[in-house]
């Protein structure tokens, strides 16, 4: 396993356009600050080559579609929320940006990683061992909100199973504020990197 750092002193201005698609649920606990982790496979539209993260800010994509690997309780509540259907108007509200990534192929690195985010074990396991390469993808991000929701109408390009997305022009005026503050950040991604290399 290998940890590659690209710490973003200052955020991106403006943001890019580029939306990653996560399930909502997930993206309530990263803008909770209840989740400083994203792991991930990769879509059947990632292509041969596979998953990887090729962008280091990105606007979070709600997304429910195959919504049900998760553990509870969760930061919104103890049950999902009622599904809403993925071609429904979309509304972002969170950037992320990208601290360090690793390519996770110990099984108990990943084992280690339980306390940090709200997957299953089944689902991370699944993720994990799809395709000939067995591994998953890590990165450590830190979660920005922004002051006023951005909302626009789904588009065909936004659906199907990928995990990068082209998004609308970025509306102006829009600030972000990190969700955790530096030091609480700093702490979570240190105790992240600890377990990683126990």
């Amino acid at each position: 396993m290998q940890i590659e750092k690209s710490i973003l002193t200052n955020l991106p201005q403006p943001p890019p356009a580029c939306g990653f698609k996560e399930w909502s649920m997930v993206c309530d606990a990263l803008g909770a600050g209840a989740q400083s982790v994203i792991l991930r496979k990769g879509g059947i539209h990632e292509g041969r080559s596979g998953f990887f993260w090729k962008n280091s800010a990105f606007f979070l994509f709600p997304t429910h579609f195959h919504e049900q690997g998760l553990q509870f309780p969760w930061p919104g509540g103890s049950t999902p929320p009622t599904a809403i259907s993925d071609d429904a108007p979309h509304t972002i509200t969170l950037l992320a940006t990208v601290d360090w990534k690793a390519q996770i192929d110990d099984w108990s690195a990943v084992e280690r990683l339980a306390p940090f985010h709200f997957w299953s074990e089944q689902t991370i396991r699944e993720r994990y061992d799809y395709s000939e390469h067995t591994g998953i993808s890590m990165a450590l991000v830190r979660v920005w909100r922004m002051n006023a929701p951005w909302r626009f109408p789904h588009q065909s390009k936004l659906g199907g199973c990928r995990s990068w997305l082209d998004l609308p022009e970025i509306p102006r005026n829009r600030d972000l504020r990190p969700v955790l503050e530096d030091a609480r950040h700093a702490e979570i991604s240190a105790a992240i990197e600890r377990a990683l290399t126990a």
